[in-house]
Formats: C-alpha cells, structure tokens, sequence
C-alpha cells in the first residue's frame, strides 16, 4: 500500500472517529444500574464495610539472615507462624518466592517490553518443615514460577487452626537489575537495597481462595502479622530496616545511641553518623567479625531493610496525633550530604508523615526510614523507603512524599497491587497532591511530575490524551495487563484525578474527607476490594456515583459538554460523550454582570440538551459552561456562546 493511499484513510479513520463519537452521549448507557465487580455477601455488607462473618488470616515472622557482601549472597531461616481464620480447612500452603522472578525461565521475563539478560538460580531451597500441633515433620512443597505449594500432613482447621512452616533458603543477590532488590557501588562501598528477601505467605481471602498472582513486574499482596527478624552483616555496615531496632547496644556506638536519645526530641535533624565518620572505624562498636541487628515490627505485612558501609545517618522527631511520637531517619551515601540533594531528606520524611497522619489516619509504625540508593530507587515497604540517591531537593521531597505515602495505600489499606493498582498508586498519588501543596507553604507545589500532570498545566487538560487514546486501558484492568507506557498515565495521574474530581466538584471536601477517613480507618489492616471503596465512599458521602465508577474506572470515556445557544433568558446547553460531570454555568447580562448556575449530572439522566431558565430581569447576552476550568472537557472551543 502506497503511503498517500495510507494517510487517506488514516485522516477518513480519524473523521469517522470524530464524527461518531460527537454528539453520540446516549443517558441509557451512562446511567444504566452499575454492577460491581464484587457482589455483597455474608463477608461484605452493601455498605462496603466488612461484612458480620469477614474473616481474614494471619502470618507472623521469626526470620534471621546472613548477608554475606563479598559473595553478595542472602543465606536465611524464615519461620512462619500461620493462622488460619477462614471457614476452610487447609490441607496445603501457598508461598511467595519473588527471588524467582530473576531466573531465565521466570514467566515475567516475557510480560514486558525489554527482556533482562542477567540472571540468578532464584531461591535455592535447603529444607521445608512443618510443626502441627508440637509434631514436626519434612514437608513436601512444589516451586512452580515465584510460589511454592507446601503439602502438609494434615490440613489445618478453619476457624483458627494453626500451623509453623520453616524453611531455610539461600539465594544470589540481583545486582542494579533486580529492579525493587539489589546493590550498587557508591565511594564508601556497596549500597544493599534488601526487600523480598524471605518467601512470604499468600494471601488466602474470600475473594478467590488462594491468591496466587504470579510476580511479574507488579507489586504485592500480602498477610497481616508481627515480625521479628535479625540481620548478621560484617561489623563495618549499618543496617536500616523496618521496625524498631531491639539491640541497639549491640550495634552502635554510646555516641550514636546518645544522638538517636536527642533525635527523638527535636523537631531539628540531629546527624548520628556523618559524612567524615563514615571512614573513620570509630563510628563501628567493633573492628572485624560480624554483627546482628535485631528489630521487630508489629501489626505489617512486610519488613524491609538497606544495609552498606557507606550510610550517613541522621534522625528527627515525628509528631503524630494525640501526642504519639515517631522518628523520622535517613541514610545516605556521603556523596549525597549536601544541602542540594540528601541534607533535607529527614525534613521531607518528617513532614510527609505528619501531614498524612493528621489529614487522615495516624502513622502506626515507630520509625520511618528514607534510604538513598540507586539499586532499588524509588520503592515503598513498610517503615522503610528506598529513593534515589542523587536526587535534587525538589525530586527528592516529590519521591519521599510518594514512597511514604504507600504506608497507608496498600501497607495499612491491604488492598491487592497485583490485580488493583489503581488502589495502591492512584489513591497514593492523590493524597501526594495536597502534601505537595502543604510542604512549607507550597514550596514544592502544586504537584506536576512523573505522577501527576507530567507535562505540567492544568491537570484536566493533561489527561485529555490518554481519554482520547483508543488503546489505553480501564482503571479496573489487572495491575500485569497494564503496558508500561500506559502505568504511569493511568494507575497513577488518571486514578489521583478521579479522587481529586470527586473530592472538588462531585461530592465536596465537607463530605468526602471524612467518607475517605472512614474508609482508610475501617479497611486499615484488611484486604478491601474495589467494590468496597465505590460501595463505603457513596453510603458515607451520599452519592449514587454508579455513573462515576463506569465512565472513569470501568471505562476510558471523555466529557464533552457544550452551550449550543442563547435565547433571552434560556440557555441551552448540551453533553456530547459519553462520560457526564457536574459543571458550573456562568452567564453574562447585558449590564456586564455574571451569575453562576450549577448544573448537577442529574440533568443528563433524561437529556442530551436542557434548557437552562435564568432567573432574573436582565438579557443574558453570553454564557460559558466550566468557566474555571475544572473537569476534564475534550473540547472548548464549543463551551462558550457566542463562539
């Protein structure tokens, strides 16, 4: 085919689009009864709340591990204690095992757009025991991609029957190419980034039974437990890890114990380990050997840690509501102690908890920690963010704010990354908006990133391209489905634009803030599904929002509304696609005063036109419809009469 021939058709494919999907908004299909993806039952009310027989299984952690920086292997023992709260008995486990995900043959080397050419064996697997009842006993299991079923002896009893599976493992570390784990050089030494580093329980909830998703490129989902784990590493590296550090006598000097003491009561960075101590062996309690770093975390679904012998440490006070107290610490490459790029770091994190916790529900955890890197920059676990370690000022407060953020989207909210990403990034992403315009009055603000109107502007106009785009997908699509170059637009900026629409012109801040707390504070350490949000957000706000979830979530649909005319004192306005917004109408009259009308989306259940009667004695001489610019129009240029 001749390339004129092609731009032919390709302009006529483009004017039959256009034509089609003008004037085409047909109420029928907008307003039709939404059918949530999950349906009410025993286990979750119409309400969106847990349901009177929700249940939800518990996993908690005894892991110890070696890490060894010359071989650059993990050699570890986790020991899981399981309770099983359903209404099954469970005659076999299911295990995380995303060590895997770094083999040859691992199924996520074929999902994205590049495959990595370097690898590792994944775990090596040196026993599985179970203990049932005081009855220890070898377990056979089955490695089958990143999970592992554990077939036990005897199935273990619904309604809180218990069972410990213990297994010792081994694995090579991933170098910059494990993307969310790893290690890279700095001046100093090595910087190890440790996540996934233990296999972890599946989830077992009412949704699917066992959810055994595959890690491909995804994210988590995880059980709630306590932890307590313990790190043996050469005696010249820190070790930051999630949690609360138990041994601190054990692994630092008095000075630096001293320091964290006055840490904890100043609202000033107080630095426990600087730059020029960094190579100085008295910043060490020993020269040679080992040492283990004890911690423990309560209530989590995960623990997290970065270890090397580069860090610069420092900590500051956190305050949290009701008096609590947290604290607030980062470390660093020296490379990165500058005013320019890590100095600020403890302030960023700081401030980014206290603003999440008062504006909607307390930080729980004791520490949290802003590790500079790079082979993992820009992760979230629980009490423990892994950022880039030459990040500037600004894209530092922007990534801390974000990475921290996920404590309560999906580490207190438990929502599912691998199947609902828009749950964990998109709702993150807008409580970033308003942290990034409360930090120091605005300095950094408002947020336009990566994340969020990337391209800067107003953030309706920059989604109008992905609405428009054929190919993009629905917020409900599978997190695995999603292509790379539609994750950022739509898991993140489209999913933060429709809380931040429904915030600010569909149900107001009045009664969307506190239906959004009640959500965050009913959900926190359970498994909510979509059905739970759109279900709790419209009986909390009062809103039949059906219309929303489908034009925005289950579809891609774009807004298009119009003033088609003026006559006297009526405004005839119109909606030409498929997706309706509530929107102001300002009119003009003749003695150059304005009035504005709202018009609610109620107007289009039974319209594609209304006529709007204008009250008053003054010649309405023009009108605009969003005048202010605050829904996400495709077109303008037929908003305003006269054109």
């Amino acid at each position: 085919m001749n390339s004129t021939f092609r731009l032919t058709l390709a302009g006529l494919a483009i004017a039959t689009t256009l034509g089609a999907t003008a004037g085409t908004f047909d109420p029928r299909e907008t307003f039709a009864p939404f059918t949530y993806p999950q349906a009410v039952n025993a286990y979750r009310s119409g309400s969106g709340m847990p349901g009177p027989l929700f249940w939800q299984n518990r996993a908690d952690y005894d892991l110890s591990a070696t890490l060894d920086p010359v071989k650059n292997t993990m050699v570890g023992k986790a020991t899981i204690h399981y309770t099983n709260n359903s209404p099954d008995a469970l005659g076999v486990l299911w295990l995380q095992m995303d060590e895997n995900r770094f083999t040859e043959d691992a199924r996520g080397n074929f999902t994205g757009d590049k495959a990595e050419k370097r690898h590792t064996d994944g775990y090596r697997i040196a026993s599985v025991t179970v203990n049932q009842g005081g009855k220890v006993a070898k377990a056979a299991y089955v490695v089958a991609d990143t999970r592992m079923q554990v077939r036990l002896p005897d199935a273990v009893a619904a309604k809180g029957g218990k069972v410990d599976v213990t297994i010792e493992y081994s694995y090579d570390i991933p170098g910059d190419f494990g993307g969310r784990t790893g290690f890279d050089p700095s001046k100093n030494g090595n910087i190890y980034e440790m996540a996934q580093w233990y296999p972890r329980m599946c989830v077992y909830d009412d949704q699917r039974g066992w959810d055994t998703a595959p890690y491909l490129n995804s994210e988590f989902y995880l059980e709630y437990g306590d932890f307590s784990y313990a790190i043996t590493v050469p005696s010249n590296m820190i070790v930051a890890g999630s949690g609360e550090l138990v041994n601190p006598e054990d692994v630092l000097t008095k000075t630096q114990q001293e320091r964290l003491a006055k840490a904890r009561n100043s609202d000033a960075t107080v630095m426990i380990r600087t730059a020029e101590e960094v190579t100085q062996p008295s910043s060490r309690p020993k020269q040679g050997g080992t040492l283990t770093w004890k911690f423990r975390m309560q209530n989590t679904r995960d623990v997290a840690f970065g270890a090397s012998t580069a860090y610069v440490w420092d900590a500051a006070r956190i305050n949290l509501p009701e008096g609590r107290k947290a604290l607030a610490m980062s470390v660093y490459p020296a490379e990165s102690a500058t005013a320019k790029l890590w100095g600020r770091s403890t302030e960023f994190m700081k401030a980014s908890v206290e603003h999440f916790s008062t504006k909607w529900y307390p930080y729980p955890y004791p520490v949290a920690i802003n590790e500079g890197g790079s082979a993992a920059s820009g992760m979230e676990y629980p009490g423990i963010v892994f950022d880039p370690a030459e990040a500037p000022a600004k894209p530092l407060h922007m990534v801390t704010a974000h990475e921290i953020g996920h404590t309560w989207f999906p580490m207190i909210v438990g929502s599912d990354e691998r199947r609902n990403a828009w749950m964990d990034e998109g709702f993150n992403t807008f409580i970033d908006v308003y942290e990034m315009d409360a930090f120091n009055h605005g300095e950094f603000g408002p947020k336009r990133d990566g994340e969020y109107a990337p391209k800067g502007g107003n953030p309706v106009d920059g989604i109008l391209p992905l609405l428009a785009d054929a190919d993009a997908p629905s917020l409900l699509m599978g997190a695995d489905m999603v292509k790379e170059k539609y994750r950022h637009p739509a898991t993140y900026y489209k999913a933060a634009l429709g809380l931040v629409l429904l915030r600010e012109e569909i149900i107001g801040p009045e009664r969307f803030d506190p239906a959004f707390r009640k959500y965050i504070a009913t959900w926190a350490y359970k498994h909510p599904s979509p059905s739970d949000f759109f279900r709790l957000m419209e009986s909390e706000a009062g809103e039949d929002l059906g219309w929303f979830w489908r034009g925005w979530y289950a579809n891609n649909w774009q807004l298009d509304l119009a003033v088609s005319k003026v006559d006297g004192q009526v405004v005839t306005i119109e909606n030409r696609d498929q997706l309706v917004m509530p929107a102001t109408l300002r009119v003009t009259f003749d003695d150059k005063t304005t009035k504005d009308i709202r018009i609610p989306v109620e107007t289009w259940q039974q319209h594609k036109t209304f006529d709007v009667s204008v009250p008053g004695s003054h010649k309405v001489v023009a009108a605009v419809i969003d005048p202010d610019h605050k829904v996400p129009d495709r077109d303008r240029s037929n908003n305003s009469w006269p054109r």
